[in-house]
């Protein structure tokens, strides 16, 4: 396991990236459009300087790190790659076209993962004819601070490719979960719930914004609210795994007609500058 191509240079895919080239695997950041592989190594160009300024890089590592990682706007170039990594946007549809690509230009030897949050992954794998060598690996965001990856084995996953990954996860400084297939796995199922019923907490009027994002974290002890992380997460993707909840585990799971109105609204969180709170420019 030596190249491992990331794809999609957003949030989650700059942060794998970045935490593959640190650990010295040469990395492939894909994207669409080169002005999006750019910003996604901006962000990474600043995680790195800011490790550098807290004394927990060097800046000889900082260089090295980039050094490693370089810009695609092909999957062709997936040839490359001992690992596929994707993380574009939440959507089967997409998903589907990327991994039937993938598995025609791909060696017979590559790992196609998905770092999806909920979609399942025996259906992903079903889009190629290798779903013994595809898997999940779930992030937690952001990737370079949070230590867990659920790894998610679908109907065909090889123990092989399991323990392969197991160990990857590990040398990337992470600590890797076995997590069955099931919608939201588990981090999601508990975490995204949570989410839409503060969302709901607040769309009934009971509270405010911050005060509710006051409570969970002054009463639960958590390190941010949860309509704070809502648009951290972005607001489009909260709404995406609870539709997927929804459909694979009842109706308790509806979303919010608030989160709802949000997203048509183009009020993303973080990424559009207003969600639940509001970031200016």
């Amino acid at each position: 396991m030596k190249t491992i191509m990331v794809i999609g240079a957003g949030q989650m895919g700059g942060g794998i990236a970045q935490v593959a080239a640190q650990a010295g695997y040469s990395v492939i950041l894909n994207d669409i459009k080169d002005e999006f592989v750019m910003r996604g190594l901006g962000i990474i160009q600043k995680n790195l300087n800011r490790s550098v300024e807290k004394g927990k890089l060097s800046a000889e590592d900082q260089e090295a790190t980039l050094a490693r990682i370089t810009k695609s706007t092909s999957l062709q170039d997936a040839v490359a790659a001992d690992l596929v990594i994707e993380a574009a946007v939440e959507n089967m549809a997409i998903k589907a076209q990327v991994f039937s690509q993938l598995d025609v230009i791909c060696p017979e030897h590559t790992i196609l993962s998905t770092n999806t949050s909920s979609l399942p992954i025996t259906e992903i794998a079903a889009f190629t004819k290798r779903p013994d060598r595809v898997i999940g690996m779930h992030f937690m965001n952001p990737v370079p601070v949070m230590k867990l990856v659920e790894v998610i084995r679908g109907l065909a996953t090889s123990d092989e490719v399991y323990k392969t990954i197991e160990t990857l996860s590990q040398t990337m400084g992470k600590t890797p979960v076995e997590v069955n297939d099931a919608p939201g796995f588990v981090a999601n199922r508990v975490l995204i719930p949570m989410i839409n019923e503060a969302v709901y907490t607040f769309y009934e009027g009971i509270a405010t914004v911050e005060a509710i994002d006051n409570v969970m974290k002054l009463g639960t002890n958590q390190p941010m609210g949860p309509l704070a992380l809502a648009d951290l997460i972005g607001l489009d993707t909260v709404l995406s795994i609870m539709e997927v909840l929804h459909e694979g585990l009842g109706d308790k799971y509806r979303p919010c007609p608030l989160l709802r109105k949000y997203v048509k609204a183009g009020w993303l969180g973080r990424k559009s500058g207003r969600g639940f709170h509001n970031y200016g420019a």
